[in-house]
């Protein structure tokens, strides 16, 4: 004898809760395997109508990021937040990302507004080299004896310097992403910066997550 099935229905009318909103919306977007979802790719794929979800939670932007998705058609980004999102890419890949790459993960934001403020691909990776390679690093802080002391973090500037300079490639083991499916880069202190160490070009290197890690055990 054939078992039974049984199978849960929606009422019709009945409201959809915003956890099923927002998990329907991160299965469309891995469905296309990208980091977000249009309205029209919604409308066609989602098993709600685009305009309840922008309804639940005030707009589709909204719903987007509370879904953990980038957004499809934010805004005035700032050229800043573009480089940054570029030079995560060349660090994640690295080599020079293709535009592809902008609609999955690790990318945060899609093609669209990189064609919007820079008319098209070639000429967004020409802004990014231009301001990266620009002379402006990491303006040193005055503590409160007056010395003067880096801060901790390394600037998108000298984030790229690095990793350019050694080639993206771990200083350590010599693995590149590039090479090697799954290498994580990081941009480590050589003196740690809590040891008064820094935060110029001179005591910075590329490692691997592997690398920075053991280093850090030492």
């Amino acid at each position: 004898m054939k078992k039974a099935v049984f199978q849960l229905t929606r009422v019709p009318g009945q409201p959809v809760g915003k956890d099923e909103l927002l998990a329907d919306l991160r299965r469309v977007a891995d469905f296309f395997g990208a980091t977000t979802v249009s309205k029209l790719k919604y409308e066609m794929h989602g098993r709600y109508a685009y305009s309840a979800v922008s309804r639940r939670f005030g707009s589709w932007n909204t719903a987007l990021n509370l879904a953990g998705l980038t957004l499809s058609n934010e805004i005035n980004i700032s050229d800043e937040r573009l480089f940054e999102n570029l030079l995560m890419l060349w660090q994640h890949y690295g080599r020079q990302p293709r535009q592809n790459e902008l609609g999955r993960p690790p990318s945060t934001i899609s093609q669209g507004p990189y064609k919007r403020r820079f008319r098209g691909w070639i000429a967004a990776l020409m802004a990014f080299v231009d301001y990266a390679n620009s002379t402006e690093i990491n303006p040193p802080v005055l503590t409160t004896d007056h010395r003067p002391i880096t801060g901790r973090g390394p600037s998108l500037r000298l984030r790229w310097k690095v990793l350019q300079r050694d080639r993206f490639t771990c200083c350590g083991c010599g693995k590149s992403p590039a090479v090697t499916v799954g290498v994580e880069l990081h941009v480590d202190h050589i003196i740690p910066w809590s040891k008064g160490g820094q935060t110029v070009l001179e005591n910075l290197q590329t490692l691997c997550s592997l690398c920075n890690r053991g280093k850090s055990n030492e």
